[in-house]
């Protein structure tokens, strides 16, 4: 399996971060493409998005303002099979990566993506207090996996407060 590319520019609004990319992910090429994962519907009916846009879509979010990229490369068929050393590593990379190209919004798309990153075990869903990297919002919005339990109007309030935060 080949990881995916990063579709990341400087000065983004919001730059969005996934665990690592899923089988179907690194099949196509293409971010969030697993049938079940609903990332593309959320940021459509949140109206971060003026249409739904297909996976195949996923690099003109850049022309939006927004970017893509994972805590992790390597792809997998779940988060569960990433190593402790995985994480270590993508998160100082993520962390240069946040620093180069400076999003003003940081979207951890998943508390336990926001909880590798930061080594923080409370993590309030929204706005956090403090940033990892200075002079950038972090902000932590459910996973948009198929598996999550919430109901998929919750999470797309949730991700509604980036609309208003980004006007």
């Amino acid at each position: 399996m080949k990881p995916i590319p990063d579709h990341i520019t400087e000065n983004l609004t919001i730059l969005f971060v996934g665990f690592n990319p899923s089988i179907r992910s690194s099949e196509t090429g293409h971010h969030f493409a697993n049938p079940n994962n609903r990332f593309w519907k959320i940021l459509h009916e949140s109206g971060l998005t003026p249409k739904r846009l297909d996976t195949s879509e996923d690099n003109t979010l850049v022309d939006l303002g927004y970017g893509l990229t994972n805590i992790v490369a390597r792809p997998t068929k779940t988060a569960l099979e990433i190593t402790k050393e995985e994480y270590i590593s993508g998160k100082a990379e993520l962390r240069k990566k946040i620093e180069k190209y400076k999003p003003k919004y940081v979207c951890f798309v998943g508390k336990g993506v926001y909880q590798e990153y930061s080594g923080k075990k409370d993590v309030p869903w929204g706005v956090q207090d403090g940033s990892v990297v200075d002079d950038t919002i972090d902000f932590v919005a459910p996973s948009s996996s198929g598996l999550v339990r919430m109901r998929l109007d919750e999470i797309v309030d949730i991700y509604r407060e980036l609309v208003t935060l980004i006007k």
